[in-house]
């Protein structure tokens, strides 16, 4: 038996308060040397590739994890993710590493989604709001819909388990509805068409689509923790008051925090010849944490409250070149390679097992992109855009990202999805983010992305 085994709670938690902060600096600071060093070669592969660095940092972070790394180097993996503390227990150690870098993650986030909506362009929205409320209602209904019935299609393979297989089915549901902003962001920043007219569209459905998919995922949890044994029935009131709440909260951003903040930044600006000063970056943190903290609490997780504290400030451009010029290189070369990695640290692809199971994955992503790609495409085609544009707008839909893995986390959570299948999904998640800049360049000719695209460096 180990020596740890007889440890209670309390015990755990004094051999934990009585080692220096420098035993548990030391192992992260190595880690994040390994996480970022590979991060950033892995994304200077991806760009000679042809892909975003972000495409070539989540590879990187995956395969860190159980899929290539711990599977031929176990202990070196261990060594390096994993160290044993003095005198705590290897379980707890392991569990409070993995909780300082999730945290690590989340404020990277936190960082990058405030970023992406500065960059954010009203004024390509003018005559074109029909299109990104038709593109996101069918970027939600179509993949849910058809990632609900794969699910039911295929629940057999998985055999028999004590999950009912309708409360996979909303997971899967709600994986197949996601679109990454974050990934998806940083990708069209990098490309050069975050400010175009197909940009602007995409960016204002992917956030509005995100917002019923958080709201989605959080009615799934409590339809499927209602299930359970000894729970009491669900209450429809929950959806309705987080519903309440984000459109409260999204008028309060517009109505009342950005006149206050834009007549701040101004005064300060102008004191300071330009740029932010101290007091307005400590105004500028408090404003971004304030937010993620609102729509924690409201259900929608964090990470949508920044983004919508850049948006109401977007058309500021001496603030959005001011923020950026503060917090770009930090973001990009600290916390965004945080962010793709962590995730891979916890996946493995290897579950996936024999052939039967490859042809369920290949049926999973075909019904993901179906859904996704296909139903924005049709959605914006309707809409009065070329086919071009229609197939670009359902191609950067598509781009699920580790947003997606969040969904199969929280799905694992709740212990309502196969291990094989949350495989499948991880799959899906990257592989629909990779084909995005292909599909892009091939599509891009007679578009407005052909030319910030070339002058980006992605297209010749």
């Amino acid at each position: 038996m180990s020596p740890f085994a007889a440890l209670s709670v309390s015990e755990a938690a004094a051999s934990l308060a009585a080692l220096r902060a420098e035993v548990f600096l030391i192992p992260v600071l190595t880690q994040l040397i390994v996480i970022i060093a590979v991060a950033r070669l892995a994304g200077i592969l991806a760009r000679k590739l042809g892909q975003p660095v972000v495409v070539g940092e989540t590879v990187a972070g995956l395969l860190l994890g159980p899929t290539l790394f711990a599977a031929v180097f176990p202990e070196t993996f261990q060594a390096v993710f994993y160290p044993p503390l003095p005198g705590v227990e290897p379980d707890v150690a392991r569990a409070t590493l993995q909780k300082i870098f999730g945290v690590l993650k989340e404020l990277g986030l936190v960082f990058l989604l405030f970023l992406i909506g500065l960059e954010f362009e009203f004024g390509h929205l003018q005559g074109n709001r029909r299109a990104a409320a038709a593109v996101a209602v069918a970027g939600v209904v179509l993949p849910f819909a058809v990632g609900f019935g794969v699910t039911v299609a295929v629940a057999p393979t998985f055999g028999a388990t004590a999950v009912p297989t309708s409360h996979t089915a909303l997971f899967v549901g709600a994986a197949m509805c996601v679109t990454a902003i974050p990934i998806l962001g940083e990708m069209m920043r990098e490309m050069g068409v975050t400010k175009t007219r197909l940009g602007a569209i995409v960016l204002t459905a992917a956030a509005i689509e995100d917002a019923v998919v958080w709201i989605l995922l959080a009615t799934a949890a409590a339809v499927v923790s209602a299930g359970r044994a000894g729970a009491g029935g669900y209450d429809p009131w929950q959806t309705v008051t987080m519903v309440g709440q984000t459109v409260g909260f999204v008028a309060a951003m517009f109505l009342v925090v950005r006149p206050a903040l834009v007549w701040f930044f101004r005064r300060d600006m102008t004191a300071h010849g330009g740029h932010l000063g101290l007091t307005a970056m400590t105004v500028l943190f408090v404003a971004m944490f304030g937010c993620a903290i609102v729509t924690g609490r409201i259900g929608l997780f964090a990470i949508f409250g920044p983004f919508l504290l850049g948006v109401v400030l977007s058309d500021q451009e001496a603030l959005r070149a001011a923020a950026a010029a503060r917090l770009r290189d930090v973001v990009t070369g600290l916390f965004l390679p945080i962010f793709f990695t962590y995730t891979g640290l916890r996946t493995d692809l290897g579950s996936l097992g024999g052939g039967t199971m490859w042809l369920v994955a290949a049926a999973v992503l075909a019904a993901a992109v179906l859904g996704k790609l296909g139903g924005c495409a049709v959605a914006a085609r309707l809409c009065g855009f070329s086919a071009r544009e229609s197939l670009a707008v359902g191609a950067m839909m598509n781009t699920r990202g580790l947003v997606g893995l969040i969904v199969v986390n929280v799905g694992d959570n709740l212990g309502v999805l196969p291990k094989s299948l949350s495989g499948m999904l991880v799959l899906m998640a990257l592989l629909t983010t990779v084909m995005t800049t292909p599909l892009l360049l091939l599509l891009r000719k007679g578009t407005e992305l052909e030319e910030p695209m070339r002058a980006s460096g992605f297209a010749r």
